[in-house]
């Protein structure tokens, strides 16, 4: 993708890999409009990285609103990278004891508003032949005990993409595993052992060249990229 004039729309942009994203697409030319609900972390990053910034809760319509008018007030979007999301309740508990309101929030923030922007965003994606990178997890695949939570909304999230890329042809749709990271979710979903985790910056690389190189709709594993295996076609 010739990256001179395109605009990205990034969540979950004030740290972790939402950043690192944003860092390696900022090198690589692009316009980004970054969001968080950390207003001082996401302003410090905004300027950092030239952006522009808008803090609030993509699971506040409201907000969503708001972000979809900075993105036409920029001239239109050509990527969106939906990487806000919740962990749901701390320590991981079992899904027997899992407390449903709580549930129901993650489901909130973790599908049902990427699905959103989605939506906000599919008219100029499909004008622009954008593009929309959903970040997942293998807890949407494996069976780890106490993720059942977390893993259940990062599935859904899977197959909406899945249809997505179905529905979609004029837009590509990837939905990554980004792999072991070291963030704050991290250390707080299993502690002090996250710090053996490498940082998310590679990762933020991987993650641009996949949406310079625009393979195939498809599911990814950052490992997989990093090592060459996927190319292209759905994964």
């Amino acid at each position: 993708m010739n990256t001179t004039t395109k605009t990205a729309l990034i969540t979950g942009a004030s740290r972790g890999l939402g950043r690192a994203i944003a860092t390696s697409l900022a090198k690589r030319g692009w316009r980004l409009i970054l969001t968080a609900r950390g207003e001082g972390p996401l302003e410090a990053v905004a300027v950092e990285l030239g952006a522009r910034a808008l803090a609030g809760d993509v699971a506040d319509p409201a907000h969503r609103a708001r972000l979809a008018e900075l993105a036409a007030s920029a001239g239109g979007l050509d990527l969106l990278v939906n990487n806000a999301s919740g962990l749901g309740a701390t320590p991981l508990p079992r899904l027997g004891d899992y407390p449903l309101g709580t549930l129901r929030d993650l489901f909130d923030t973790n599908v049902l508003a990427p699905l959103a922007l989605v939506q906000d965003a599919l008219p100029a994606l499909r004008e622009r032949g954008g593009a929309i990178l959903n970040i997942t997890s293998d807890a949407a695949v494996e069976g780890y005990e106490g993720w059942g939570g977390y893993g259940a909304t990062k599935a859904a999230l899977e197959q909406l993409s899945n249809v997505l890329a179905a529905e979609e042809a004029d837009v590509a749709v990837w939905w990554v595993d980004p792999g072991e990271m070291r963030t704050v979710m991290l250390a707080d979903a299993i502690g002090d052992e996250s710090l053996d985790a490498p940082e998310p910056d590679g990762v933020g690389e991987i993650l641009a060249d996949l949406v310079f190189n625009r393979p195939a709709s498809g599911r990814r594993r950052a490992a997989d990229l990093a090592a060459g295996a996927v190319t292209g076609g759905a994964a």
